[in-house]
């Protein structure tokens, strides 16, 4: 055992190299975005796709484009979540200067045979569009167009840029295409580009703004969503209230008619949660991603030690295998969809193919940092409080359980239990799915909190009444019927996807399809994870609460 201390050692380190690699960086690809006068400015060239496909994105240079002649930059650096996002950022070649204004000139020559037209043809059929970056901010154009009679297809030669700056930083930048040009086999397009800087009294904090859409994100729809949420959230803990405090009050009065009722039996405080944004994390790419990603490793020992210490409380022994899948059950559901995804990106050549080196990066994220801490917060969960504190007598023999009415069935509260929690959240999730699967920024976050925070206080009400009636009519399987009825809103959440993807989007393909209904049931399911763990607590501490309360010899 004495080498023990240094096993651990060398594993706190590779952790600590793991999670710094998952960290958003100080230093984004362009510095401290400052620059100084004729510094160099880095045009990247991101990915190209088609537009009704957000996520079927391929390499800037998987069309036939031709390249500046400026061939070295002095940096680039490449963040785990920007891999896992399908980032491919490639240098333009364009020679871009700080303040220094470039008058429209050629910078590449395309040689146009009949498979380059074919290629540019599909793209433009397909109304492709690409996606560039100067100084973090995302730049959008499209490939070309077609005629009226879609007989003749163009391409748009001619970059025009105008980028402004306040002081030494960039904090606009405008992309227009012209030079309009007919595509002709045996051809040469000349490709073209100009810089016009401009002073700006755009702040650097705010340039992301012109990015956001407040008309439809604050759009009156979003508030009365949420007004309508709250006044459910009212008037059903109003509800539980009436009904367990009448209710519990004459079964107490049955079991222990000595004991005065003077404390309440169940409350819930709505409590409002102002979010402060420390860090706009949509400003970053891929920083959502990395500090989920970081997130989840860091919060392991909680997980752990609360998966660890219920276990042992209700009397498990395969301590082992149960801490492998707290550990590795959602980090295996992402995963293996992801890596299903992957094999039909590469069959795509699309640019959402996670390369191999970042799929190690995530094998060694789970067996060296996530593992581990799972480990040390199960061992403490299991010592600290593992040990059996019912607070009443249980029965080593389980009672018989008398026939009911069939709206009382354990299946039937599981499928109905998720209703209220879906239609408590169903506005938020198209404005979520709309900033995921289209071209919009999710920044609304103080609206996510409060649906999350509303959606919590009605699962716990609706798992409560559940329970309740569950064990009114003598069925003690109360603890998995908590947690599958609180589960079950992720049913409801993936029907709605597929509404939401015939009827809101114009997806197609094979590899968008896939995509799409792929990761939507991931999300639903930690959804469903997530809510059955809220109701199921809300519901333990309640059971608990009652028989505390009663007296039973």
């Amino acid at each position: 055992m004495r080498p023990l201390p240094g096993a651990l050692g060398v594993a706190a380190a590779a952790a600590l190299w793991l999670l710094l690699l998952l960290l958003p960086r100080t230093r984004a690809d362009e510095h401290e975005h400052t620059y100084q006068d004729k510094e160099e400015v880095v045009l990247w060239m991101n990915t190209v796709g088609p537009y009704h496909n957000r996520q079927e994105t391929y390499k800037y240079f998987s069309l036939p484009f031709c390249v500046g002649s400026k061939k070295s930059i002095s940096h680039y650096h490449e963040t785990l979540g920007e891999a896992l996002q399908g980032v491919e950022l490639e240098f333009s070649g364009l020679d871009i200067k700080f303040k220094d204004d470039v008058m429209p000139a050629t910078y590449c020559e395309i040689d146009l045979d009949k498979e380059k037209r074919d290629a540019f043809v599909y793209a433009i059929k397909n109304h492709y569009w690409y996606q560039m970056y100067i100084d973090d901010l995302p730049i959008w154009g499209i490939v070309g167009e077609a005629d009226e009679n879609g007989e003749d297809y163009y391409l748009w030669t001619y970059k025009k840029l105008e980028i402004g700056f306040n002081g030494n930083r960039i904090v606009d930048v405008n992309l227009t295409s012209e030079g309009k040009v007919k595509l002709v086999p045996n051809t040469k397009i000349q490709m073209s580009y100009s810089v016009k800087w401009k002073k700006s009294d755009v702040k650097f904090e705010d340039r992301f703004d012109k990015y956001l859409d407040p008309s439809f994100f604050q759009h009156r729809i979003h508030w009365f969503s949420i007004f309508n949420s709250f006044m459910m959230v009212i008037f059903l803990v109003g509800l539980v209230s009436m009904i367990l405090m009448r209710t519990l009050r004459k079964d107490y009065a049955r079991y222990s008619k000595e004991e005065e009722m003077d404390d309440m039996i169940f409350a819930v405080s709505l409590i409002v949660i102002i979010v402060a944004m420390i860090e706009d994390l949509y400003t970053e790419r891929g920083s959502m991603l990395s500090t989920a990603i970081f997130v989840y490793a860091a919060t392991s020992p909680v997980n752990g030690y609360f998966g660890g210490s219920l276990y042992a409380r209700q009397g498990g022994r395969r301590w082992i295998k149960q801490m492998f899948i707290g550990a590795f059950l959602i980090p295996a559901m992402v995963c293996g969809t992801a890596f299903f995804i992957n094999f039909i990106a590469i069959y795509y050549h699309a640019s959402r193919a996670i390369p191999f080196g970042t799929m190690v990066a995530v094998c060694c994220i789970c067996f060296f940092v996530i593992l581990p801490l799972n480990l040390v917060g199960t061992i403490l969960g299991r010592n600290l409080s593992g040990q059996p504190n019912f607070p009443c007598r249980v029965n080593a023999v389980p009672r018989p359980i008398p026939e009911k009415k069939w709206f009382m069935e354990p299946a039937v509260i599981v499928c109905l239990g998720g209703i209220l929690p879906f239609g408590s959240i169903f506005i938020e999730m198209y404005f979520i799915f709309t900033s995921f699967w289209a071209y919009k920024i999710y920044y609304v976050y103080g609206f996510m909190m409060l649906v999350l925070v509303i959606l919590c206080i009605v699962t716990v009400c609706v798992t409560i009444v559940c329970t309740y009636f569950l064990l009114n009519a003598e069925d003690y399987r109360w603890q998995w019927t908590s947690f599958l009825s609180a589960a079950s809103t992720a049913i409801y959440v993936y029907m709605y996807s597929f509404y939401y993807y015939f009827f809101k989007t114009k997806m197609y393909g094979l590899f968008q399809t896939s995509f799409y209904f792929g990761y939507m049931a991931v999300f639903s399911t930690a959804l469903g994870i997530m809510c059955g763990a809220i109701g199921y607590m809300g519901t333990s501490a309640f059971v608990r609460k009652i028989y505390t309360n009663v007296k039973i010899d």
